[in-house]
């Protein structure tokens, strides 16, 4: 039987119908991808025959309800978390002939994490969690000073560089976590539910600043159930039971099992 091609609902905003924003070399290849979880001789597919092509300045969102596989798939996109099956392509480079510690590396250089918690370090000040990262590279307290003095400007949060997270509000962690992800240079920006912890006036300002990131060239994969803050990408991937669907799909997948849940 062959194979159904997945549709991927895309919003071209400030383009050309049809027209990426941006579109440049394809950073991340994602083929018929699986991932299964065993626990007590139980199966439990998170995620099936996803494929994902990532372009490097986009900015795409990761949308569906609890349970549909978008942490998974995060996780693996940022090699955190190995497929059951398929083949990922990172920079043209197959993620599966990678050891451990040349993921390690590939995490460290090339990928910029933003949390939904933040996992700052308590015990250390804001400027020590922006650097913590820049310490495993080989690069001089000079070269590291500077790049974490620029993220934090960046994030206009350089006023708080001696603080410690429990003296700042939850917007400004998520600032320092995005400075964090930011002080490295990555290729990519993955943010997993940046705003879940936030209020509503912070998380709009996380957004804000997501988007002043992308315009000025990140790329960026966000993962979101909350649809107002998915509108912020150029381009929606839905997930239902970790599957790709159309937008119409998921909408229809969702009524359905709402409606299942009132018998």
């Amino acid at each position: 039987m062959p194979r159904k091609t997945l549709r991927l609902d895309s919003r071209d905003r400030n383009t050309k119908r049809g027209e990426m924003t941006a579109a440049g070399d394809v950073l991340i290849s994602m083929k018929d991808i699986e991932r299964v979880f065993y626990t007590d001789e139980v199966e439990t597919h998170a995620l099936s025959d996803v494929d994902l092509e990532i372009r490097k300045g986009e900015y795409v969102s990761i949308e569906g309800p609890s349970g549909s596989g978008k942490s998974t798939l995060l996780s693996i996109i940022g090699l955190l978390d190995s497929p059951s099956d398929g083949q990922y392509l990172f920079k043209r480079e197959a993620v599966e002939t990678l050891n451990i510690s040349q993921r390690a590396v590939i995490r460290n250089r090339e990928i910029g994490f933003i949390f939904q918690s933040f996992n700052l370090i308590g015990d250390l000040t804001v400027y020590e969690n922006v650097e913590l990262p820049l310490t495993y590279r080989a690069m001089s307290g000079s070269e590291r000073k500077q790049r974490v003095q620029q993220a934090l400007e960046r994030v206009g949060i350089s006023h708080r560089t001696r603080h410690y997270p429990s003296q700042l509000s939850g917007g400004q962690q998520q600032r320092v976590a995005v400075a964090r992800a930011l002080a490295g240079n990555p290729s990519i920006l993955l943010a997993d539910e940046p705003t879940g912890n936030l209020d509503s006036q912070n998380a709009n300002a996380v957004m804000e600043l997501l988007g002043e990131l992308h315009r000025e060239g990140a790329t960026i994969c966000m993962v979101t159930h909350d649809p107002r803050f998915a509108q912020h990408a150029e381009r929606g991937i839905h997930l239902f039971d970790g599957r790709v669907v159309t937008k119409s799909e998921a909408a229809k997948s969702m009524a359905d099992s709402a409606a299942n849940r009132t018998f």
